[in-house]
């Protein structure tokens, strides 16, 4: 095959070759069957078999204790935005968001159209540019909910620690910081994410949801959105994206045989810090755009002199083999997702890159 792209796309995302390899390998008979994946019905021994096991690897490399359902839904985190308010939403109940980037900006403007939601947090005025204390963040103890965006993707900023909220449900989206690195992710009620960066290709979200939080959900809602329907039916209540699941669960597989999440963090980090350096040590020619105490080590983010040299940047880029260094277009600039498929190559390659057109242009 000819040489594979430096695919930095914010997702989706890189995929491990071994992850696709495999894929190719049974993409036309599954186990001997005689049928594609993408053919079997979900209501087949062989789909629930991998229905069940793929929900169990997703508890076990995130360190859950037992009282957790796996949800595989369609629509992506954005209908999640809708659908969480909807669930959980009480009336005389406000939700309550933590507003550090576009897309908690965009579930808490979801749940608005839903019941009383208020932001408890916010860094819009400074530019998204940090994140609030989590010992700052003070809920209170009748709100139906605190939910809070873990990694932001496109301003690149990731929570290290997060609030005690008490008996309020704690909901993250963590669509592109799940598996990044351990996280005791016990003290949320509910963690979702979609698939496209680091647990598969496009096409399903993973909704995660503590049994006691399950037993609030809204009875009067149609059927079909409720989290208790895709619980009580093992996510086969409709057909679900059969093929994602299934890549999901390659790339679960993946994770556990290449060390689990500790060794994933430690790769993640190196490779973050290689690009990181060359930010910081090119004397502003690149300038990071968070706090350095915020910076995700998923999305890299950086601004250069105009957006003409950002033109440029990216256009020798893509000459040079990479791909998806364009920052996201509500805001402009640089970007890098460093996802867990991603190679420590890349990083390599896209420093030296850096460090290459900063002494050609600077």
């Amino acid at each position: 095959m000819s040489k594979r792209a430096h695919n930095f796309n914010p997702g989706p995302a890189a995929l491990p070759l071994e992850v696709l390899r495999q894929a190719q390998e049974e993409f036309v008979d599954y186990k001997g069957i005689g049928m594609s994946i993408m053919e079997i019905s979900h209501r087949s021994k062989e789909y629930e078999a991998l229905n069940d096991e793929t929900q169990k690897l997703l508890l076990e490399l995130m360190n859950l204790p037992s009282g957790y359902q796996v949800l595989f839904m369609g629509g992506g985190a954005s209908t999640q935005f809708a659908t969480i308010p909807l669930n959980f939403l009480a009336p005389g109940r406000t939700a309550h968001y933590v507003v550090t980037g576009s897309f908690s900006e965009k579930a808490f403007q979801e749940a608005q159209t839903l019941g009383a939601a208020s932001v408890i947090a916010s860094t819009k005025e400074a530019g998204f540019t940090r994140l609030p204390a989590a010992a700052d963040i003070n809920v209170p103890a009748d709100s139906a909910y605190l939910h809070l965006t873990a990694n932001n993707t496109i301003e690149g900023s990731m929570f290290a620690e997060f609030p005690n909220t008490g008996d309020v449900p704690l909901i993250g989206d963590w669509t592109s910081g799940i598996l990044a690195k351990p996280v005791d992710y016990s003290p949320f009620a509910m963690v979702y994410a979609g698939a496209q960066k680091n647990l598969g290709p496009s096409g399903v979200t993973v909704a995660v949801i503590r049994d006691d939080l399950l037993a609030r959900v809204n009875k009067n809602i149609p059927t079909i959105l409720s989290y208790a329907t895709h619980a009580k039916n093992s996510s086969l209540y409709n057909t679900p994206p059969v093929h994602t699941i299934y890549m999901v669960n390659l790339m679960l597989k993946w994770v556990k045989a290449n060390g689990g999440v500790a060794a994933l963090e430690k790769a993640n980090t190196e490779k973050a810090q290689l690009v990181y350096d060359v930010i910081d040590q090119s004397g502003g020619y690149y300038k990071g755009i968070i706090d350095k105490a915020n910076r995700s080590i998923m999305n890299i983010t950086w601004r250069m002199g105009s957006e003409e040299l950002e033109k440029k940047f990216v256009k020798e880029s893509e000459q040079n083999g990479f791909v998806g260094l364009a920052g996201h277009r509500s805001v402009g600039g640089l970007r890098a997702s460093a996802y867990n498929a991603v190679p420590r190559e890349s990083c390599e390659a896209l420093a030296q890159f850096m460090a290459e057109f900063q002494r050609n242009n600077g």
